[in-house]
């Protein structure tokens, strides 16, 4: 069994499969190394001397710093190296003459190419029959659970829906200017999302994205597919929206799945609570998913800014024209103002869970995290709560809480997220949310929280199987077979707040 790996052959650390005894002895590329330190799984250790302010290579590139000598075998993390990166800065566009992504050899046909769902009027696809209660405001968070509660309880056959579910969220008034759009344009994306088959939108009556207001960032819609209910114009909201989920559900529970190809799954790839493996399995696995699906025919959104600080050349190089390039450029620049605006630290990162789990920097955790991304270019950058209209790999301007940024990926059109894990979280989205671990400890430790097992990377299963093996589980889920998180009945949602509240 391997024990250590050395990414690239420029790195000047190692990283640890497994936990390693201090005073052990290591080979690597031909060179005797004595561990001087316990090294704990996916931890680095020092392949060569390394002087005070000298590079930290790792994924051949810089991962921070050097505070002080480092001795060959010594145990390299946050007591001796720092970040080595700064505030807003200057890009160039270097393309990389990607010309499309390289083939996995899983090809566009054969039975793996299609999987079941739901067609909608408008030629959408969704990979769930759902009913959802949106809030317009939070005052009616409360009755819309009630609504949820009652409505499951009192209607019986429902047909091939699957789930009603209440997404409460804590905004919708007292907002102004771009947290306000932020919300209308959120809600809207979600109500118009395919994998809920109706929709009840609850309005309070008096908030600032009212009911009407909506409407107008819903756009066109159908009367049977979504109703809208004010509480404060009728005698008693809770048995009101009973009525209309019920006969929400009606209409809902007479669509059936059917084979659709995978050129219209849109899948957003997500990470939290990583650990030094993550960039070493679970990330890469689902670089390469994101590579079979867009080989596919098929889109792959990436998110979470601030963990692209570090990687972001990596990320900018690939886009397909200049006009991406600077899309990106001010994505990332825009984010990093957004800490500025509000005196924080641009780079105060990674969590003590990531710090404990070997990630020692940004710079590490970025160029980890980024791995999700596979070999594509970049074709498209978008806006948060904007949606994802062409095909292929796309970039996402969302922050990188779990929350937040899953639902920015269920906005943007995704019907189902990836979330890779070195930590565990049970958290759940508007879409089915895939937990994928890291490691074997954390996959055998939550079940109840994890969906797929990457820690096999470390056994010696081969990156692109896990890949393929991924790739399959994900029509699976995108046919029907339930993810932890439903199978515990959480539907959860969170949305970007940047500004004053009133």
């Amino acid at each position: 069994m391997q024990t250590f790996i050395k990414i690239h052959p420029k790195d000047k650390v190692a990283v640890a499969l497994q936990p390693m005894c201090a005073h052990s002895v290591v080979t690597v590329d031909g060179d005797r190394i004595v561990l001087t330190d316990e090294i704990m799984q996916g931890h680095k250790f020092a392949l060569c001397d390394m002087e005070e302010g000298e590079q930290v290579i790792k994924y051949g590139a810089p991962i921070g710093i050097a505070k002080e000598r480092i001795a060959k075998g010594s145990w390299v993390h946050t007591h001796n190296m720092r970040t080595g990166l700064g505030d807003l800065l200057t890009y160039t566009y270097e393309p990389c003459g990607t010309e499309g992504v390289e083939s996995r050899g899983f090809g566009a046909t054969g039975p793996a190419a299609s999987f079941q769902g739901f067609r909608r009027p408008d030629g959408k696809a969704g990979v769930r029959n759902e009913v959802w209660i949106i809030p317009t405001v939070g005052c009616v968070n409360s009755v819309a659970a009630a609504i949820e509660k009652r409505a499951r309880d009192s209607i019986g056959e429902m047909g091939s829906v699957e789930a009603v579910a209440a997404f409460s969220h804590p905004y919708g008034c007292s907002q102004m200017g771009e947290d306000q759009e932020n919300t209308r344009r959120i809600l809207a994306d979600l109500v118009r999302h395919p994998n809920a088959g109706g929709v009840l939108v609850l309005g309070l009556g008096c908030e600032n994205s009212n009911v009407e207001v909506l409407k107008e960032y819903i756009g066109p819609y159908d009367s049977a597919r979504v109703k809208f209910l004010v509480c404060q114009e009728v005698e008693e909201e809770v048995e009101a929206g009973v009525r209309l989920v019920r006969e929400l559900v009606q209409y809902a529970g007479g669509f059936v799945r059917t084979k659709i190809p995978c050129s219209e799954l849109i899948v957003g790839m997500k990470c939290g609570g990583s650990d030094g493996l993550s960039g070493i399995t679970a990330n890469p696995a689902v670089g390469v998913f994101s590579d079979l699906l867009i080989e596919a025919g098929g889109t792959t959104i990436l998110t979470e800014v601030p963990e692209m600080f570090g990687a972001e050349t990596l990320l900018m190089n690939r886009c397909e024209n200049r006009e991406l390039f600077e899309k990106t450029v001010t994505m990332i620049n825009g984010f990093k103002e957004y800490f500025i605006r509000h005196d924080q630290t641009v780079y105060e990162n990674p969590s003590p869970g990531n710090k404990m789990g070997g990630i020692s920097t940004l710079e590490d955790k970025s160029l980890g995290c980024t791995q999700k991304s596979g070999s594509a270019p970049v074709r498209g950058v978008l806006a948060y709560g904007e949606t994802a209209e062409g095909k292929g790999l796309h970039l996402l301007s969302a922050p990188g809480n779990d929350l937040v940024a899953a639902t920015a990926l269920a906005a943007a059109g995704a019907q189902i997220v990836l979330f890779t894990t070195g930590r565990g979280t049970p958290f759940a989205s508007p879409v089915p949310t895939v937990k994928i671990a890291s490691n074997d400890s954390l996959y055998r430790h939550k079940k109840n929280w994890i969906d797929f097992n990457c820690g096999e990377m470390v056994q010696g299963k081969p990156l692109e199987v896990l890949g393929g093996e991924l790739f399959r589980y994900v029509l699976e889920a995108a046919s029907g077979r339930k993810v932890k998180a439903e199978e515990a009945g959480f539907h959860d949602m969170a949305i970007f707040k940047q500004g004053v509240t009133l």
